[in-house]
């Protein structure tokens, strides 16, 4: 009985499927060549400085350099320092709320947005709302921030002169610590709702007609085809982007928050990449505990990734790995 690798027909068939590919590279090499330069950006700025995360295990010498510096004793001096500062659970606090409020309120809402532009007929009309609702994606965070500050200005925003025309007493609201997370998830929630959705949208173009069509003639109104048959086929899609955003649990952009943040509102707006940033750049050039600091939050970051990915793994089949 001939091997499997000794069978004439399988090793044509090989080198068929292999002739397929090459073919297909070919005649897409622009796509290739496209694709190199985020691949250099990321491996130039983001796999290249990896090494560097020894620098937290280290009391680091500007003259030795990162490599030629000692290791700290005890090696977790650094993480202990970080964990007995005054600004540990301000700064995990803040970080954990603020994402879980953009995960809990930003998560549903692209969700909803897709099925209810997929059950839009008037395709003028569908096109008009993506668009419309694609737009705030590509608004700059410093241009956000500067419309949210025109908005809630005490003298001349908008908010102000409705609330005074309402009766109500004008606030410079961006100083207001308990608005600041309001504002901070509300804007973010407003930004990417229509750019989060697309993905949604592409998972929708793949349901069956024939489904659609087969609960229509059984009696199916339209609202049972989108909840029984439209959010089921897009669950998928939905468990994995869930997976991803568990990931970054404890990544709150720095460029919002910092331009956001001011002496009034800083108990609330305090987070972990804004202290890093003041403790390795504008104060005491400590750069070993903002190192670990990254390392620490990279950690937890990852373990969040690896549970979600199991405990979706045992419910519903759908994982990463």
């Amino acid at each position: 009985m001939s091997s499997t690798g000794s069978n004439p027909s399988i090793r044509k068939k090989k080198g068929m499927m292999h002739w397929i590919r090459q073919r297909r590279i070919n005649k897409n090499w622009q796509f290739y060549v496209m694709l190199l330069l985020p691949l250099i950006w990321y491996f130039i700025f983001c796999y290249m400085p990896m090494p560097g995360v020894i620098l937290a295990f280290k009391k680091y010498s500007a003259m030795k350099g990162v490599y030629g510096s000692p290791f700290a004793n005890p090696w977790y001096k650094w993480f202990l320092k970080y964990y007995q500062s005054p600004y540990f659970a301000r700064t995990i606090g803040n970080t954990f709320y603020l994402s879980f409020l953009s995960l809990l309120l930003g998560f549903p809402l692209p969700i909803l947005l897709a099925l209810l532009l997929n059950e839009v007929r008037n395709k003028y009309f569908q096109k008009a709302v993506q668009n419309i609702t694609y737009i705030p994606h590509f608004l700059s965070t410093v241009v956000l921030v500067g419309m949210m500050t025109c908005f809630t200005n005490r003298d001349f925003g908008l908010v102000n002169k409705a609330i005074e025309a309402m009766g109500g007493t004008a606030e410079n609201w961006m100083q207001v610590p308990s608005v600041f997370r309001g504002l901070y998830v509300g804007s973010g929630v407003w930004q990417n709702m229509g750019w989060d959705s697309i993905i949604y949208i592409a998972a929708l173009a793949g349901v069956d007609p024939q489904l659609h069509e087969s609960a229509y003639i059984d009696g199916a109104n339209r609202y049972q085809c989108m909840w029984y048959i439209n959010l089921p086929s897009i669950m998928p899609t939905v468990v994995i982007m869930l997976i991803l955003n568990s990931g970054h649990i404890l990544s709150v952009g720095f460029e919002k928050v910092y331009l956001m943040q001011n002496d009034l509102n800083m108990a609330v707006s305090d987070v972990i990449s804004t202290y890093v940033y003041r403790i390795s750049l504008l104060s005491s050039n400590q750069f070993e505990l903002s190192t670990a600091i990254g390392l620490f939050n990279s950690i937890v970051n990852c373990a969040m990734l690896v549970i979600v990915n199991s405990i979706s793994r045992k419910i519903s089949d759908v994982q990463l790995w």
